[in-house]
């Protein structure tokens, strides 16, 4: 093959990312990556200079667990029509600038509560009503990303919408962090003004998202019967909803005092606290979501709920994924989404907080980890992007797993040294090089496994299952950092990406996307 060949591709690839619906999607990712670091860094950084335990910080990333739960309510955003803002703006713009207006209000709330002196329980509430939020923008944008282009381009759109995603990210994180310090709040001397104006400030930057919204079009290309015009299966869905979701609440209440008694006994049996609470939780977790699955089964069985109701708006979904793959591909493959990001994710959970445990300053911090990380993460991810583009996604996505575990061991080096900024450099520019490569690979993988037909359901249950586990782990990183100390923890989130390696290895050996197959 003549050289001039691939550098023509290489250009297109390059030209690519200036079409519209690519450049779109780095407006909606800004606005999808601002909530994210308010619920996990930088509100932990608040929480501890508020005085808050380190513990009890890392709790606070449940938070987010809505978006490993927004497959529960992606049928409502896919489904229902929202009053006055569907029929202004369409089924898919309207939600998103629900879901923005919604965001702000949380941010909001959030500012107007003071940690020190206010209930956390409160605080809890914000931050949950932010991922609640920030999880439906996400549904509705990855369904509008799909449904905007053709398998070709969801690659670079998936680059794209990763570096807004960063730069949304680098505000509410490296500007969070400067203008709390610029307000005058520190370790040392701490101020909840500051902690206030600079969530204010993140509420203004949401109108960027809000903005891109106004001015794009709505996607022309959806799945069948993408809305439910008929006013009973409004109310039907909705009563499924809040019925189903009330008996998952109801089981954690009812269970809490015995999850002590459980997680203490457990304790004294192992001899680790943390991974005896970790089990019960996760028993807890899935006694709630049995919960709700029965209270499902009882408005359909009792006929209160129509069955075709459900099975349109949850079981076709599954069944579509199933008998398109099979059922031990589709096992599989769903292992691999459960697994892909746990490594990085668990130690993303407290990383700002061993930053700051090393004597780093939220200067530093800002500077270095989010500012400079940024620019390796788009780094990164445009790589990602093009490489996709060029060559098999299995391929990418086995690349970037390898990367994210060997660069988890560079964080005990980091550990070792202590407060050294060129260290950090080299840290921080493996870590987000490797992640941006790897976010933007798995992306177009989820992607290309989303039926257009249903579009928001499949890609909110690849998305949700991507961050469940690892969420509910990183909960515990807190305790486990106490318990083994942060070199151990670091060698463990190393560990943890082996599992994710065999399993991209397993499937490639059956799932063959477009592209060329690794050996």
């Amino acid at each position: 093959m003549p050289q001039s060949t691939p550098q023509i591709s290489w250009l297109n690839s390059l030209r690519a990312f200036t079409q519209p619906q690519v450049v779109t999607m780095l407006f909606l990712g800004i606005s999808a990556g601002i909530p994210l670091l308010l619920i996990f860094s930088s509100l932990g950084l608040w929480l501890r200079e508020a005085g808050i335990e380190r513990a009890t910080v890392t709790y606070f990333s449940w938070a987010a667990l809505g978006y490993s739960f927004k497959f529960v309510w992606a049928p409502l955003v896919d489904k229902l029509p929202l009053p006055i803002f569907t029929a202004w703006l369409g089924q898919r713009r309207g939600w998103i600038l629900f879901s923005q207006l919604m965001i702000m209000l949380a941010i909001i709330l959030m500012a107007s509560l003071n940690p020190a002196q206010d209930s956390l329980t409160l605080m809890a509430f914000a931050a949950i009503l932010l991922g609640f939020s920030s999880a439906t923008q996400d549904i509705v944008i990855d369904a509008f990303r799909i449904e905007s282009a053709n398998n070709e381009l969801q690659a670079l759109m998936s680059s794209s919408y990763i570096a807004g995603y960063r730069i949304g990210m680098i505000i509410s994180g490296a500007g969070a962090l400067l203008l709390a310090s610029y307000y005058g709040s520190n370790l040392a001397e701490y101020s909840y003004s500051a902690w206030r104006w600079t969530y204010l400030s993140m509420a203004a930057v949401m109108l960027i998202g809000v903005i891109t919204t106004l001015l794009i079009r709505e996607p022309s290309k959806t799945g069948g019967d993408v809305v439910f015009h008929d006013k009973r299966d409004h109310v039907q869905l909705l009563i499924l909803f809040s019925l189903a979701i009330s008996s998952f609440i109801a089981t954690y209440y009812v269970s809490s005092s015995v999850a002590v008694d459980a997680k203490n006994m457990l304790a004294k049996t192992l001899s680790n606290q943390p991974l005896a609470s970790f089990l019960v939780e996760c028993l807890r977790l899935g006694c709630g979501l049995l919960a709700a699955s029965l209270c499902a089964k009882l408005l359909v069985t009792s006929n209160t709920i129509s069955y075709t109701l459900v099975s349109k708006s949850y079981l076709e979904p599954v069944k579509d994924f199933f008998n398109r793959y099979g059922a031990s591909l589709a096992w599989l493959l769903l292992a691999l989404i459960g697994l892909y990001r746990i490594s990085d994710i668990v130690l993303g959970v407290i990383s700002n907080i061993f930053y700051q445990d090393l004597g780093f300053t939220k200067p530093e911090i800002a500077g270095v980890v989010k500012t400079f990380g940024l620019v390796m993460t788009l780094v990164g991810g445009f790589l990602g992007g093009i490489l996709v583009l060029r060559f098999d996604v299995m391929r990418i996505l086995f690349l970037g797993a390898v990367l994210s575990a060997v660069t988890n061991l560079l964080f005990m080096l980091l550990a070792q040294a202590g407060h050294n900024i060129p260290m950090l450099y080299l840290v921080i520019s493996a870590d987000n090089l490797s992640a941006g490569l790897a976010s933007a690979a798995f992306i177009a993988f989820l992607s290309s496994l989303t039926n257009i037909s249903f579009t928001a359901v499949q890609y909110a249950i690849f998305s949700s299952l991507m961050t469940l586990l690892p969420k509910v782990l990183g909960g515990y990183s807190g305790s486990m950092v106490e318990s083994i100390g942060y070199e151990q923890f670091f060698i463990i989130t190393a560990l943890l990406g082996v599992p994710v390696l065999i399993l991209i290895i397993c499937a490639n050996k059956r799932f063959i996307p477009k592209g060329h197959k690794f050996h």
